[in-house]
């Protein structure tokens, strides 16, 4: 097991292991990162003030990676962001997970403009133990990738009100964020209800003056916080783009 060595300011000063003994919770992480003083979450700070281009998923990203290897290509490099909206097993799956492992993500991940942070899933039902593991995992990976000098922006998700102290704890105030509404089923009215309080409450909590937005902002909330002076980028998703090929071939 790996012994963490914490200063008075809650920032992991050296992540030291036991000799023979493998890091199976990725303590390496937080080699230099800070800690919530309330929650022990990772802080995971935006480390970038530019706007992505364009946005590709994890799996087009490995796509690439691929192609360009067979090339030999290995100074290739693409200026879109990498962003993890999608089912998990494309990016957590057993023998391909980027947290079981990161070095090897680490290295598609250079190739690129930067990263969204990843955005593994909280589900309402899930119990909350599990909740915070994913959260964690997001912060830990999220401060990771930054210190390792690639370009961040910070994953914002949220449930009902009982997760909102974990869940907004790894931001630091006054940076851009990004959120995903893909799968947040904003069509219904009780899930569109829930979103905008949490919307609500990280607005709050870490005043980002720029949301960058995977997916649909046709919604009140979005144009309120545009009427706020918050600047909202707006990416249209996978399933939205390929849509709208589609119908201009039909």
């Amino acid at each position: 097991m790996a012994d963490l060595q914490l200063s008075n300011n809650k920032s992991c000063a050296t992540i030291k292991a036991r000799k023979g003994v493998v890091d199976l919770w990725n303590a390496f992480m937080l080699g230099g990162a800070e800690l919530n003083m309330d929650t022990d979450m990772p802080l995971c700070p935006t480390t970038t003030q530019t706007i992505p281009i364009a946005l590709i998923s994890w799996r087009e990203a490995k796509r690439i990676h691929r192609k360009e290897m067979l090339r030999r290509n290995r100074q290739y490099h693409c200026d879109v962001f990498i962003h993890f909206y999608c089912d998990d097993q494309y990016f957590d799956g057993k023998l391909s997970s980027i947290w079981t492992f990161p070095k090897k993500a680490l290295c598609v991940i250079r190739h690129f403009a930067g990263i969204i942070a990843p955005d593994f899933s909280t589900n309402a039902d899930f119990p909350d133990p599990l909740k915070r593991w994913q959260f964690y995992r997001m912060n830990a990976f999220d401060a990771w990738v930054g210190q390792q000098g690639v370009p961040v922006i910070a994953n914002a998700r949220w449930g009902t009100p009982e997760t909102w102290d974990y869940c907004f704890s790894g931001f630091r105030c006054g940076d851009m964020v990004a959120i995903g509404t893909v799968a947040s089923g904003l069509r219904s009215l009780e899930n569109r209800d829930q979103f905008e309080v949490g919307l609500r409450e990280l607005i709050e909590r870490v005043h980002p003056p720029t949301i960058v937005v995977y997916g649909s902002v046709n919604t009140s909330c979005f144009r309120a916080l545009e009427q706020q002076g918050i600047r909202i980028v707006a990416f249209p998703s996978d399933i939205c783009r390929a849509f709208e090929r589609r119908c201009r071939h039909e």
